[in-house]
């Protein structure tokens, strides 16, 4: 593992920083620079033909001190290679696969690469993580998108932080079932399915989807001096069903996240400073069936703010919770320690500085720089085999490197 103790002076300078202004957060440009998918249809390339190339690369390392995650390194990057046809002005059609690859992995899983608590895809292994990609999305109307097959996933939908990983980015599988798109002028709506496991009789493995719900209501203008927003946000997670065969007892879990929240845009536009955002949301988690996990229901608070600088981004938040637990976001913004098994915080809380570089090359080629450090505060640890039953004030950080290209290229015009 790679340790960069020089780092841990300029984060602690940043979490002081971050305390001085009440500790609220900033949201990532990276997601919206290098992660993001723009998902419009353009009029002017009905009945075309493209070859497309998706990539990311990228070099991900944490570090970590806490029982809730232990460090990693994410070395790699993934790939899609595909065609695009339109073949009417409201029409797109993408076909092809998409491949993940870690530098010096030899193994990987045959399918569902990101890991759903105790299920992990099936045993076998391959020498590479191949999938088949198929999107079909139609534009109804100028504010209705319909996607079947491969979604427009990660950080197109807009999830908060303690919700969403923005790691999954890089590392989990496309997202693929339904999903619509819904955006006038007032307001931006994603619904989805995300079909993760399908199963057939006697199938050694759990069915599992996902349903979401990210709504963003603006009352006056993104353009305006102040612009103010809310949002309210849904995960529900479903496994197993009447074809389970597997897991006696446990034949059916659904848990679920939900956000609310408010914020305000101050679109200064003098000098380096570009814009500052305030936002403040209420997190909650509800296990509705089964006991895979050892909370029934909890909540969390989070305070945010957002400065740009140019090309810069610097942000800091304050999290606090109880009972929490998030499907998809990372431990750090969780009650359970993800190292030692049935272990729960009590109340955690947690102060978050970070920053980020990205920059565009034309329309076709980003690149992202981000370090992150969160800062747990001590609390008290409920542990059933009696391992531990405190965690003192424990330093975490990240850093990484990412670069995104996706050219393309006219084939045929019909």
């Amino acid at each position: 593992m790679i340790r960069f103790h020089g780092l841990r002076v300029f984060f602690l300078c940043m979490l002081f920083a971050g305390a001085s202004t009440n500790l609220f957060w900033l949201h990532a440009q990276l997601a919206e620079k290098v992660f993001r998918t723009d998902y419009r249809i353009t009029s002017e390339n009905e009945r075309k033909l493209f070859v497309a190339l998706d990539n990311l690369s990228f070099f991900r390392n944490a570090e970590s001190t806490s029982f809730a995650q232990k460090g990693y390194t994410l070395p790699g990057f993934w790939l899609q290679l595909k065609g695009v046809y339109y073949p009417t002005e409201n029409i797109k059609l993408e076909g092809g696969v998409h491949s993940v690859w870690f530098w010096g992995a030899t193994r990987y899983p045959a399918f569902a690469y990101k890991d759903i608590a105790v299920w992990r895809g099936e045993e076998s292994k391959h020498n590479v993580h191949l999938l088949p990609y198929l999107r079909a999305h139609v534009a109804l109307s100028d504010q209705v998108d319909l996607i079947l097959g491969d979604l427009y996933g990660g950080s197109n939908h807009g999830l908060i932080d303690p919700l969403y990983n923005p790691e999954l980015n890089l590392s989990s599988d496309p997202e693929a079932g339904v999903q619509i798109l819904y955006h006038p002028r007032w307001m931006d709506l994603d619904i989805w399915l995300n079909w993760e496991s399908f199963i057939y009789k006697l199938d050694t493995h759990q069915e599992a989807f996902t349903f979401g719900w990210s709504s963003r209501f603006k009352f006056n203008s993104p353009e305006s001096t102040f612009h103010v927003y809310a949002l309210m946000q849904a995960l529900a997670q479903h496994r197993g069903g009447e074809l389970d065969t597997i897991s006696s007892g446990q034949s059916v879990q659904t848990m679920l996240n939900g956000a609310a929240g408010v914020g305000v845009d101050w679109n200064v536009r003098r000098g380096v400073l570009k814009k500052l955002q305030i936002e403040f949301d209420a997190t909650g988690y509800y296990q509705h069936a089964g006991n895979l996990w050892p909370l029934k229901r909890g909540y969390g608070w989070y305070g945010s703010m957002t400065a740009d600088l140019c090309d810069f981004r610097v942000r800091a938040a304050y999290w606090k919770c109880d009972d929490f637990i998030s499907l998809f976001g990372n431990p750090f913004y969780g009650a359970i320690s993800t190292y030692l098994d049935d272990a729960v915080y009590r109340q955690p809380r947690m102060v978050y500085a970070g920053a980020e570089y990205t920059r565009r090359f034309g329309h076709e080629f980003s690149l992202g720089i981000n370090a992150d450090a969160f800062y747990r505060i001590g609390t008290r640890i409920v542990d059933p085999k009696k391992r531990h039953d405190a965690e003192g004030n424990r330093f975490n950080y990240s850093f990484g490197v990412f670069f995104r290209f996706h050219p393309s290229f006219l084939i045929k015009r019909f």
